[in-house]
Protein backbone atom coordinates (compact mmCIF):
# COMPACT_ATOMS: atom_id res chain seq x y z
CA UNK A 1 0.00 0.00 0.00
CA UNK A 2 1.65 3.19 -1.24
CA UNK A 3 0.96 6.51 0.34
CA UNK A 4 1.72 9.78 -1.33
CA UNK A 5 2.69 12.81 0.63
CA UNK A 6 1.70 15.80 -1.44
CA UNK A 7 3.38 19.03 -0.54
CA UNK A 8 1.99 22.29 -1.80
CA UNK A 9 -0.66 24.89 -1.23
CA UNK A 10 -4.38 24.64 -1.69
CA UNK A 11 -6.27 27.03 -3.89
CA UNK A 12 -7.80 28.67 -0.80
CA UNK A 13 -4.37 29.29 0.74
CA UNK A 14 -3.10 30.88 -2.47
CA UNK A 15 -6.20 33.08 -2.75
CA UNK A 16 -5.79 34.27 0.86
CA UNK A 17 -2.14 35.22 0.20
CA UNK A 18 -3.09 37.05 -3.02
CA UNK A 19 -5.85 38.91 -1.13
CA UNK A 20 -3.42 39.99 1.62
CA UNK A 21 -0.85 41.17 -0.94
CA UNK A 22 -3.55 43.09 -2.82
CA UNK A 23 -4.71 44.85 0.34
CA UNK A 24 -1.13 45.81 1.28
CA UNK A 25 -0.38 47.01 -2.26
CA UNK A 26 -3.56 49.09 -2.22
CA UNK A 27 -2.60 50.76 1.06
CA UNK A 28 0.92 51.55 -0.14
CA UNK A 29 -0.37 52.72 -3.54
CA UNK A 30 -2.90 55.09 -1.97
CA UNK A 31 -0.20 56.57 0.24
CA UNK A 32 2.15 57.11 -2.72
CA UNK A 33 -0.58 58.61 -4.92
CA UNK A 34 -1.65 60.92 -2.11
CA UNK A 35 1.89 62.30 -1.75
CA UNK A 36 3.63 61.89 -5.15
CA UNK A 37 6.04 64.78 -4.51
CA UNK A 38 7.28 63.23 -1.27
CA UNK A 39 7.62 59.86 -3.00
CA UNK A 40 9.77 61.40 -5.74
CA UNK A 41 12.02 63.16 -3.23
CA UNK A 42 12.42 59.85 -1.37
CA UNK A 43 13.28 58.14 -4.66
CA UNK A 44 15.97 60.78 -5.36
CA UNK A 45 17.52 60.20 -1.95
CA UNK A 46 17.54 56.45 -2.52
CA UNK A 47 19.17 56.87 -5.94
CA UNK A 48 21.79 59.22 -4.48
CA UNK A 49 22.65 56.57 -1.87
CA UNK A 50 22.97 54.00 -4.65
CA UNK A 51 25.30 56.33 -6.55
CA UNK A 52 27.32 56.93 -3.38
CA UNK A 53 27.79 53.18 -2.83
CA UNK A 54 28.77 52.63 -6.46
CA UNK A 55 31.23 55.55 -6.32
CA UNK A 56 32.81 54.18 -3.14
CA UNK A 57 33.25 50.79 -4.81
CA UNK A 58 34.71 52.52 -7.90
CA UNK A 59 37.22 54.38 -5.72
CA UNK A 60 38.17 51.23 -3.80
CA UNK A 61 38.87 49.32 -7.01
CA UNK A 62 40.25 52.12 -9.20
CA UNK A 63 42.00 54.24 -6.56
CA UNK A 64 40.08 57.40 -7.48
CA UNK A 65 36.61 58.71 -8.29
CA UNK A 66 35.55 59.26 -11.90
CA UNK A 67 36.39 62.69 -13.27
CA UNK A 68 33.66 65.21 -13.99
CA UNK A 69 34.20 64.60 -17.70
CA UNK A 70 33.72 60.83 -17.23
CA UNK A 71 30.62 61.55 -15.15
CA UNK A 72 28.21 59.02 -13.69
CA UNK A 73 28.44 57.09 -16.97
CA UNK A 74 31.74 55.74 -15.58
CA UNK A 75 29.65 53.66 -13.17
CA UNK A 76 27.87 51.93 -16.08
CA UNK A 77 30.60 51.46 -18.71
CA UNK A 78 34.39 51.64 -18.78
CA UNK A 79 35.43 55.25 -19.36
CA UNK A 80 37.23 56.03 -22.60
CA UNK A 81 38.65 59.38 -21.46
CA UNK A 82 41.71 59.58 -19.24
CA UNK A 83 42.30 58.28 -16.70
CA UNK A 84 40.99 54.99 -18.11
CA UNK A 85 40.69 52.35 -15.36
CA UNK A 86 42.83 49.25 -15.86
CA UNK A 87 40.69 46.79 -13.88
CA UNK A 88 37.16 47.82 -14.79
CA UNK A 89 34.55 45.10 -14.04
CA UNK A 90 32.64 43.83 -17.07
CA UNK A 91 29.25 44.47 -15.41
CA UNK A 92 30.15 47.98 -14.25
CA UNK A 93 29.10 49.39 -10.90
CA UNK A 94 25.38 49.94 -11.56
CA UNK A 95 22.77 47.53 -12.91
CA UNK A 96 22.15 49.54 -16.06
CA UNK A 97 23.88 50.67 -19.24
CA UNK A 98 23.05 54.32 -18.52
CA UNK A 99 22.87 56.18 -15.21
CA UNK A 100 19.25 56.43 -14.09
CA UNK A 101 17.40 59.71 -14.53
CA UNK A 102 15.88 61.47 -11.56
CA UNK A 103 12.12 60.98 -10.95
CA UNK A 104 11.40 64.04 -13.14
CA UNK A 105 13.26 62.41 -16.07
CA UNK A 106 16.30 64.67 -15.89
CA UNK A 107 19.94 63.75 -15.65
CA UNK A 108 21.65 64.09 -12.31
CA UNK A 109 24.33 66.77 -12.07
CA UNK A 110 27.77 65.31 -11.22
CA UNK A 111 30.38 67.78 -9.98
CA UNK A 112 34.02 67.09 -9.11
CA UNK A 113 34.80 68.47 -6.59
CA UNK A 114 31.53 69.22 -4.81
CA UNK A 115 30.45 72.72 -3.80
CA UNK A 116 31.38 72.14 -0.13
CA UNK A 117 34.84 70.81 -1.07
CA UNK A 118 33.73 67.15 -1.05
CA UNK A 119 35.42 64.82 -3.56
CA UNK A 120 32.19 64.85 -5.62
CA UNK A 121 28.57 65.97 -5.44
CA UNK A 122 25.48 64.64 -7.21
CA UNK A 123 22.44 66.91 -7.48
CA UNK A 124 18.84 66.69 -8.64
CA UNK A 125 17.27 70.10 -9.16
CA UNK A 126 13.82 68.79 -8.23
CA UNK A 127 10.55 69.17 -10.08
CA UNK A 128 11.39 72.55 -11.65
CA UNK A 129 14.82 71.49 -12.97
CA UNK A 130 16.34 74.77 -11.75
CA UNK A 131 18.78 75.44 -8.90
CA UNK A 132 17.09 76.41 -5.63
CA UNK A 133 13.40 76.03 -5.02
CA UNK A 134 11.20 74.81 -2.21
CA UNK A 135 9.17 71.70 -1.49
CA UNK A 136 9.14 69.31 -4.46
CA UNK A 137 11.14 71.87 -6.49
CA UNK A 138 13.98 71.98 -3.92
CA UNK A 139 17.42 70.70 -4.85
CA UNK A 140 18.47 67.35 -3.40
CA UNK A 141 22.21 66.85 -3.07
CA UNK A 142 24.41 63.93 -2.10
CA UNK A 143 26.06 66.38 0.32
CA UNK A 144 22.83 66.55 2.33
CA UNK A 145 22.70 62.78 2.91
CA UNK A 146 24.39 61.38 5.97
Amino acid sequence: MATHSQAGFTLIEILVVVLIISILAGLVGVSVFRHPGEARVSAVKLQLKTFRSALQMYKMEQGRYPTQEQGLQALCAKPVTAPVPERYPEEGYLDSRQPPLDPWNREYIFMVPGRANEPYEIISYGSDGEPGGEGEAADVSSSDLR
